[in-house]
């Protein structure tokens, strides 16, 4: 028996590949046959990429330049945008509601409009030399161990404009300056349990809208006991986390200016933008509503489109969406407590708090994405541990900062959303939601008339 397996078995198989004299071929030919193949192979891919290089080489005085002028531009706008940034000062306003609030998610639409600052990029010079960038703004939902706080974060500049459009549809509203929460912890890695995400929308197609006030019948006047409000189950959740408990959910809003998106272009060869795949899905929609069948000649022919039930609300509800002003959101979620209090159940709940904004296919909805949703913990996974450090430290830093667009923490992708879209996905809580967990003011206020005798 030979000691070399393979041979061993490549032996049995030239057993079976006899000559009309029933001699035996040699396995040895085809060896030394293979080998050379691979020899002279690897001989002609040398000299291909010897020559290729050579090439490059010899163009470089073309291409190089470029390459280096892109470069050094990408990190010059890097660092024009950062110093930018970093010049800007923020402030963190807490909102709280009144007591008898009875407004609906509409009045937060409202407020949303007001506050859709597409402007702020300035001239092309200030834009693309100083790094001056338009505004954004972010949403925050937090809990403190148990105590539910609604936060806004912007630029201190804004803050005349922002309480202006809140005290104008929600009068009853205090909006107070706070410290930030997200610095009273040190939130590391050695120190606390921690799980976070982004979130996304589950369709691939972002104009296909999510489920929002209006399907819930907000948009018309409930009686008060008859009044319901979408964030009920998710304060309802975040008010039961105990003491070393916190759950942080942000939504980094941006004015949606309609840039390019996807990288097309629409039929008439301009910026390809989500209004236009909106149509894209109308159309498709339309197209499955007809039926095949014959006419009185026997030809076939498509019926008209049957656009009732399912089909006829999504297309209505598409329609409505695109008709409103909209935003960039990146939307990102944490629960982190003390090691020994740290409860996986809570991740469910921080990742199912969106379903009730979530309808079946054909209609949106949004999932987590990012962040610690990229490990699966396998036995296998060498040094996962620290790459689940590397990304509990990158997710907090970026919750801080607040960033989603720029770098460094560039997302990669975001939701677009409608005003409506938003404002069901954040709105102040009427008193439909009774949760002890959420402070309310015991009484409107308001500034003294400014009529008065001096």
């Amino acid at each position: 028996m030979s000691f070399l397996p393979f041979y061993d078995r490549l032996e049995k198989f030239m057993d079976n590949l006899k000559d009309k004299s029933g001699t035996r071929t040699s396995p040895w030919p085809l060896f030394v046959v293979g080998f050379a193949l691979l020899v002279l192979a690897y001989l002609i891919m040398t000299a291909q990429v010897g020559l290729a290089v050579e090439l490059a080489l010899f163009l470089a005085p073309l291409w190089l330049p470029a390459i280096i002028v892109l470069a050094a531009w990408g990190l010059w706008m890097d660092l024009s945008r950062s110093r930018f940034i970093a010049k800007q000062k923020v402030i963190l306003l807490e909102i709280k509601p009144p007591r008898n609030l009875m407004k609906t998610p509409l009045a937060m639409e409202a407020v949303l409009s007001g506050l859709h600052l597409s402007g702020g990029d300035g001239t092309w010079y200030e834009k693309y030399f100083t790094g001056k960038l338009r505004p954004w703004l972010s949403f925050e939902i937090v809990s403190l161990e148990g105590q539910v706080h609604f936060f806004l974060w912007t630029r201190a500049g804004l803050r005349k404009l922002i309480e202006a459009q809140f005290y104008a549809q929600y009068p009853g509203v205090q909006i107070t300056e706070a410290p930030d929460y997200t610095q009273l912890i040190s939130a590391k890695p050695e120190e606390w349990a921690l799980w976070g995400c982004d979130f996304v929308h589950t369709n691939s197609k972002v104009s296909v809208p999510l489920k929002t006030y209006v399907e819930y019948g907000l948009d018309k006047t409930q009686k008060e006991p008859e009044q319901v409000d979408p964030l009920a189950h998710l304060v309802e959740f975040m008010g039961t986390l105990g003491k070393g408990e916190y759950m942080w959910i942000q939504y980094v809003v941006r004015a949606h200016k309609g840039e390019s998106f996807k990288g097309k272009k629409n039929a008439e060869g301009k910026q390809y933008t989500w209004k236009d795949e909106a149509k894209e899905v109308v159309e498709k929609i339309i197209k499955e509503a007809r039926i095949k069948d014959k006419d009185e000649q026997g030809k076939e022919r498509l019926s008209p489109p049957i656009l009732t039930g399912a089909r006829g609300d999504l297309i209505a509800a598409i329609e409505r969406n695109i008709a409103k002003l909209a935003f960039d959101v990146g939307a990102r979620g944490i629960y982190l407590a003390r090691p020994e209090k740290f409860d996986p159940v809570n991740i469910t709940g921080l990742t199912g708090g969106f379903k009730q904004f979530s309808s079946e296919s054909p209609w949106n909805g949004i999932r987590p994405a990012r962040w610690m949703t990229d490990f699966n913990n396998y036995p296998w996974e060498i040094g996962v541990e620290k790459l689940q450090d590397k990304a509990r430290r990158g997710i907090v830093e970026a919750y801080r900062r607040r960033q989603y667009y720029y770098p460094p923490f560039v997302a990669g992708s975001h939701m677009v959303l409608s005003t409506e879209e938003f404002a069901t996905l954040y709105h102040i809580p009427s008193a439909a939601i009774e949760a002890p967990s959420l402070p309310r003011i015991q009484s409107a206020t308001s500034e003294a008339p400014v009529n008065l005798p001096v």
